[in-house]
């Protein structure tokens, strides 16, 4: 048995508890890990909202976390017991998320954490960093093409402006005034004002257009107009299925289809390790407060993931 956090029936935060959930022994292919800290999303907050769908509950949210594998079980064998890692962890099966003391997980979805980061930091990596990678290749820009990104100063969008420099492209992102430098830290080439004036900021930077917008900010049809003719954005969390103008292709990013990646966890690992990608953890909570994380996570803002530690 191991404490998680849990729920029942889909509601507000106040539906959120913490419970015991019986884990079972890692299966063929599977490891069990001991987790410390495991991040809190936009995700949890749809998923505790909305349940778990077919899935039966209780349900446990979380899609990140960060800990030392305890066991592992048949064909397993790049990972061992007392390997400090972090792991994508899919909330909608029986077995729950990542926001419990210990998680049966695929060991394709589990890397070692980066040289010189905290379980704590390390937590904040895996499906934000899975997503950034699979939106840049939904999007396929050639080098020397031109990548919109909204949200520059969220946790997303860190992860995706230096995976998209990277790639050779050029990259243009909103902030806030105070938070100009911070995103230029990330690597973006041109920073434009957040808000009202995004698109005219992109165009200015950008003549016709960006060849694709990654909108970490969920700004939906109001960003379009900072994409060419033609052009892509890259949508997270889900598109109203609506037609976009001027044949802008829609690409959905469903990171639920990479919690397997390994190459690309791998890269991950390694982006963080050598400081590319910056670890951000906003604050920590108990899981006896993952109400408090998520009503943090639900009013915005937020610099990087609060976490929920065990």
């Amino acid at each position: 048995m191991a404490r998680a956090i849990g729920f029942t029936e889909p509601g507000g935060l106040e539906v959120l508890r913490v419970i015991e959930r019986t884990v079972r022994a890692p299966g063929a292919g599977e490891v069990r890990i001991a987790v410390a800290a495991a991040a809190v999303n936009p995700t949890d907050c749809g998923l505790r909202s909305r349940g778990g769908g077919e899935v039966p509950g209780p349900w446990t949210p979380g899609m990140d976390a960060a800990g030392t594998i305890e066991s592992v079980g048949p064909e397993v064998t790049e990972l061992a017991p007392g390997d400090r890692v972090m792991a994508a962890v899919s909330p909608r099966r029986p077995e729950g998320g990542a926001q419990a003391e210990l998680v049966v997980v695929p060991a394709g979805s589990v890397v070692a954490i980066p040289d010189g980061a905290t379980l704590e930091q390390a937590a904040t990596l895996p499906m934000n960093g899975l997503t950034a990678l699979l939106g840049l290749e939904l999007l396929d820009l050639a080098a020397g093409e031109t990548l919109a990104v909204s949200g520059g100063a969220g946790l997303l969008a860190s992860y995706v402006i230096p995976l998209a420099k990277q790639r050779g492209l050029r990259v243009i992102a909103d902030a806030k005034p105070e938070e100009t430098e911070l995103v230029r830290s990330f690597g973006a080439d041109v920073v434009v004002a957040r808000g009202d004036d995004f698109v005219a900021g992109v165009r200015e930077a950008a003549g016709d257009g960006a060849a694709a917008l990654f909108d970490t900010a969920l700004l939906g049809h109001p960003a379009f107009g900072a994409i060419r003719d033609g052009g892509a954005v890259a949508v997270v969390r889900g598109w109203d299925g609506s037609e976009a103008e001027r044949g802008i292709d829609v690409r959905q990013v469903w990171v639920r289809d990479v919690l397997e990646r390994t190459d690309w966890l791998h890269e991950l690992r390694r982006l963080a390790s050598d400081g590319t990608l910056k670890l951000r953890v906003a604050e920590t909570h108990p899981p006896e407060r993952a109400a408090d994380a998520q009503r943090r996570m639900e009013a915005g803002g937020l610099r990087g993931r609060d976490l929920i530690v065990f």
